[in-house]
C-alpha cells in the first residue's frame, strides 16, 4: 500500500483511524481515484460501521456524513439493513459483550484478529428499531459532549500555536509598533531581544523508575497514549502494565516521543507518573519559562528540526544532545511572563476538558453494557431520536 498513497485524494482508513465512536483523521492517508475504483469493494459509505480487525479488534465506529467518499483497508465493513440502527450496533461493539465476543472470535497465531467470517456469526440481541434509536440518543448525548471539548483542546492549541508565531517569530508581540529591529548574528531581532538556545530554558530529565517499585496505580504513558499533532493525553496505562525501566516525569513535563520523530508527538502530561524511555522528559529551568518552552518545542519548525537531525534510518531517534542547541529568540523578562501566564491558563483549560471526557467516558461505559443487554428498559421513556445515526 505504501506505494498507493497520494498526498491529496480518496480518504484511506486504517485501523488507527477507528476509535469507539468515532472516526480520527490522525495521520489519515489518501489514494487516487483510479486505485479507489479498483478497490470497490472495501469502499465506505456514510452510515457503515467500520470494526478494526487487528490492533484493537472490535473498535467501531460509524462512518459520518462527512466522510462522503472514502476507501479502507484492515477493517471489517458492516452496513446494517433496514431495521438496524448503525450506531447501535458499534455501541454493541465497544459493550463490554461486544469485546467479549469479539476475544472469543479472534483467528491467527503471530497477529490476532477479526474476520468476516466471525463477524457474520455473531448472534446479538437487537431490541426493535424505536428501541435501538432512543439507546443510541443517550449514548449520543456523552460522545456529543465529547466531541465538542475535543473541538475546544483543538481550537485552543491553535490559538496559542498561532500567538506564539506572531509573538516569537513574527515579532508581533503588545507594544511592538514602538521597539526598533536590529541586526543580530542570527537575523532581525526587536531591541532588548537576544538569542539563546533552547537549553538555557529547559533540561532533558532522566530520572530512571522501575515500574515494580511504585504504586500499581501511577500512570504510566509510553508513545501509544500520545496523540499526533496534539499536547492533549487523553490515554494513559499504569505502571502495573509496564516492564523494564522507565522515567519518571512531573506535571507541567513536555514529553516528546524521540522514536519516528516525524510522527509530531509532544504532548503536556495531566497527571504526574512514568514514561516510556522512547519519550524525552523536558523540564523547564523554571515555572516563568513552561509556557514558552512547550510552545517551541511541539512548534513545527522544532519538530522538522528533530526529523532532520534524527539518527538511524529504520527507526529514527531524535537526540537530545543535539536538540538542547536549537536557537530561541528570548524576550524581556515582562514579556517572557506575559505568555507564559497565558500558556499556562490555557494548558489549565485543556487538562479540564481532558479529564472531563474520561469522565464522560467513564460513565458511557458503564451504562453502556446495561443499555445494549436490555437490562435498563428504556421502552417507555421519552427521548428525542435522531432520524439518522452518523
Amino acid at each position: 500500500m505504501l506505494d498507493q498513497y497520494v498526498d491529496e485524494g480518496i480518504p484511506f482508513l486504517r485501523s488507527q483511524n477507528i476509535l469507539p465512536f468515532r472516526i480520527t483523521t490522525d495521520n489519515l492517508k489518501f489514494i487516487s481515484t483510479s486505485f479507489h475504483q479498483r478497490l470497490r469493494k472495501s469502499a465506505l459509505r456514510p452510515g457503515d460501521v467500520a470494526v478494526v480487525r487487528t490492533g484493537y479488534p472490535g473498535t467501531a465506529a460509524v462512518v459520518p456524513d462527512w466522510l462522503v467518499e472514502a476507501n479502507c483497508a484492515d477493517l471489517v465493513v458492516i452496513t446494517p439493513g433496514s431495521e438496524l440502527d448503525a450506531f447501535f450496533l458499534a455501541a454493541v461493539f465497544n459493550s463490554t459483550w461486544g469485546v467479549a465476543s469479539v476475544g472469543g472470535a479472534l483467528v491467527g497465531s503471530a497477529q490476532q484478529h477479526f474476520n468476516i467470517g466471525a463477524a457474520r456469526r455473531l448472534e446479538l440481541h437487537v431490541p426493535p428499531l424505536q428501541t435501538q434509536r432512543k439507546i443510541t440518543a443517550i449514548l449520543s448525548a456523552y460522545d456529543d459532549l465529547i466531541e465538542n471539548n475535543n473541538r475546544r483542546i483543538k481550537l485552543l492549541e491553535e490559538m496559542f500555536h498561532r500567538i506564539h508565531r506572531e509573538w516569537f517569530v513574527d515579532f508581533r508581540y503588545p507594544g511592538h509598533e514602538d521597539v526598533p529591529i536590529v541586526d543580530s548574528r542570527l537575523g532581525a531581532i526587536p531591541e532588548r531581544w537576544r538569542w539563546t538556545e533552547l537549553r538555557e530554558l529547559a533540561a532533558e530529565s532522566r530520572i530512571g523508575v522501575d515500574p515494580g517499585t511504585v504504586d500499581p496505580a501511577t500512570p504510566y504513558i509510553g508513545l501509544e497514549h500520545m496523540p499526533e499533532r496534539s499536547i492533549a493525553i487523553a490515554e494513559w496505562g499504569l505502571a502495573s502494565q509496564a516492564g523494564s525501566q522507565k522515567y519518571e516525569f512531573k506535571m507541567g513535563d513536555v514529553l516528546f516521543g524521540k522514536i519516528r520523530p516525524y510522527f509530531h508527538k509532544v504532548a503536556v502530561p495531566p497527571v504526574e507518573g512514568i514514561c516510556s524511555t522512547d519519550a524525552i522528559v523536558i523540564r523547564s529551568r523554571a515555572p516563568s519559562l513552561s509556557g514558552l518552552v512547550l510552545a517551541v518545542v511541539s512548534s513545527d519548525a522544532f519538530v522538522e528540526e528533530a526529523v532532520q537531525t534524527s539518527q538511524g534510518t529504520k527507526m529514527p531517534r531524535a537526540n537530545w544532545n543535539v536538540l538542547e542547541r536549537y536557537p530561541v529568540a528570548l524576550p524581556p523578562q515582562s514579556l517572557i511572563e506575559s505568555f507564559g501566564s497565558f500558556m499556562d491558563d490555557t494548558v489549565a483549560v485543556i487538562h479540564r476538558l481532558v479529564m472531563s471526557n474520561r469522565n464522560l467516558g467513564a460513565a458511557r461505559d458503564l451504562l453502556l453494557p446495561r443499555l445494549v443487554s436490555g437490562e435498563i428498559d428504556v421502552t417507555d421513556l421519552n427521548i428525542a431520536m435522531p432520524q439518522v445515526a452518523a
